[in-house]
């Protein structure tokens, strides 16, 4: 068994990924950014194109952080409006498995991330190999929560077996975790997720939990570092390398 690879090591498969992704970005798209420790690379990567290629695009990011450094790379940016779809976004992910199922929200960005990958063409994933799982559930599943709702909401997800723990903000330790919509962030202890798309038909009708982190039938490629090259996976297909990969709409 190979053994687990450095920080630096996947620091740089998130620099390999990002390249790769920002490289695909063409001319005239409107894009969804993603949030956390991959996408950030993507969108310092994508300014650069804009300012040295001249690349014309329009973007809507999934975080107010996010949002910032786009704008600091020159990045033009839009506001959500009626009819906006994205042709491609870009993000991260927590854990993925082989059939692209997600476990997403460990930035607090999870319910703008849905509805940027919800309003999407195309949705796809950068990742270091660390997130490529057999099994979701390792990582604890987040939640987004009202705050009036959220002994309710700690009810009933520990009946699932969620083991669930409220998000302490880790700047300010006597304070919760916020996301950018003012809502509570809950961490699930699943250990082990089955069924995957049986556990968000239980969370989805809880009231009160605005959002979950399962990211379900969305994902339509990722691209990760597997050994030393760069790959591109896709539901029940076989990974490809990233030279090769042209399924971008």
């Amino acid at each position: 068994m190979s053994s687990p690879k450095t920080q630096e090591q996947l620091a740089q498969e998130k620099q390999l990924v990002a390249a790769t992704a920002a490289g695909w970005v063409r001319d005239g798209m409107v894009l969804g950014l993603g949030t956390g420790s991959t996408a950030a690379p993507f969108i310092e990567l994508l300014g650069q194109r804009v300012r040295e290629e001249g690349l014309r695009i329009q973007a809507t990011a999934t975080s107010k952080a996010s949002d910032e450094l786009a704008r600091r790379v020159g990045i033009p940016m839009v506001e959500p409006r009626r009819g906006l779809r994205f042709d491609l976004t870009v993000d991260g992910a927590d854990e993925l498995d082989t059939q692209l199922r997600l476990i997403k929200g460990g930035g607090g960005a999870l319910l703008r991330e849905k509805v940027i990958a919800t309003a999407s063409d195309y949705l796809l994933i950068v990742a270091d190999s660390s997130k490529a799982v057999a099994q979701l559930g390792r990582f604890p599943l987040p939640l987004e929560v009202v705050p009036f709702a959220l002994p309710w909401v700690m009810d009933a997800v520990a009946a699932l077996g969620g083991a669930p723990i409220v998000r302490v903000n880790k700047l300010k330790p006597d304070e919760l975790a916020q996301s950018d919509q003012g809502n509570l962030l809950v961490d699930c202890h699943f250990e082990a997720i089955a069924d995957p798309q049986a556990l968000a038909q239980q969370l989805q009708p809880i009231p009160g939990l605005v959002e979950h982190g399962l990211f379900l039938g969305l994902a339509r490629a990722a691209v990760v570092v597997q050994g030393e090259a760069v790959q591109v996976l896709r539901p029940g297909l076989a990974a490809v390398a990233a030279t090769t990969f042209a399924d971008l709409p």
